[in-house]
């Protein structure tokens, strides 16, 4: 049997297509095997039931797992401990960590992953205190190579591709310097100079009124440096540091 966990923007468990009803502790019990690997009924129970006595939480881990078994037979592995998903369930969180690590690597992403770079967040509404730092961790996974994505695109000269990428990165996290300056670099490149300068005051201003700093020098000096090498590639001026050929006398 073929199963689909989504846990990117829902919770969602497909059967051949079809979605199923799942009871919100079956839910919980899950998605901690999906993210986590497997993982002991100890473990599970102090994870899930953090409040219960301890005999009490093993007691919830029985019986969510006996539902579990019940009504979606072969979605949990044989083996009774430790628990583990079956080998034929496909999550789509690793479909989007792989494709990622891809990114990273060098490789062109599908145009569907990345849209789930662009906006996929991992069980939003879900506040339980082990999944925080797995919804970091994914944040942080989809900034990098975002940024990463960004880079090449400039590096290829395709900067309205950068400027996508780079803005997307830029919306994960907004007062990240590195992702403003491919912002940045990708307007002056695309040659939206004044959108570049306002990208830089607008970046300027929310970081004094939320963190009470200032942009590095280096963000500044990127992007003058930026806007003169742009504007001497339009007039075909030489760049800083090179003499103009001279011109040959005429025989």
């Amino acid at each position: 049997m073929s199963w689909d966990l989504h846990l990117l923007g829902c919770w969602q468990l497909l059967v051949r297509g079809a979605p199923q009803n799942v009871g919100s502790r079956q839910q919980r019990l899950i998605a901690s095997l999906a993210l986590l690997g497997p993982r002991t009924r100890a473990y599970l129970a102090g994870l899930l039931w953090p409040d219960s006595t301890e005999q009490q939480a093993a007691s919830s881990v029985r019986v969510t797992v006996f539902k579990i078994r019940h009504q979606l037979p072969g979605l949990l592995a044989e083996n009774p401990d430790p628990l583990r998903l079956s080998d034929d369930v496909c999550v789509d969180l690793d479909r989007l960590r792989d494709g990622a690590d891809s990114a990273l690597a060098g490789a062109e992403p599908h145009p569907r992953l990345m849209q789930l770079l662009y906006s996929a967040e991992l069980l939003p509404g879900w506040y339980d205190d082990w999944l925080l730092f797995e919804q970091e961790r994914l944040r942080q996974q989809r900034l990098v190579a975002l940024e990463a994505i960004a880079r090449r695109h400039l590096q290829d000269d395709q900067p309205d591709a950068a400027i996508a990428a780079a803005m997307h990165a830029a919306a994960i996290e907004p007062l990240r310097e590195s992702a403003q300056a491919l912002v940045i670099r990708s307007q002056v490149r695309a040659g939206n100079t004044a959108e570049a300068r306002r990208t830089y005051e607008d970046f300027r201003r929310r970081l004094a009124e939320e963190m009470g700093l200032e942009p590095s020098t280096r963000l500044e000096r990127l992007v003058m440096g930026e806007r003169l090498e742009h504007a001497r590639t339009l007039t075909g001026a030489p760049a800083a540091g090179t003499t103009p050929a001279k011109h040959q006398k005429e025989d």
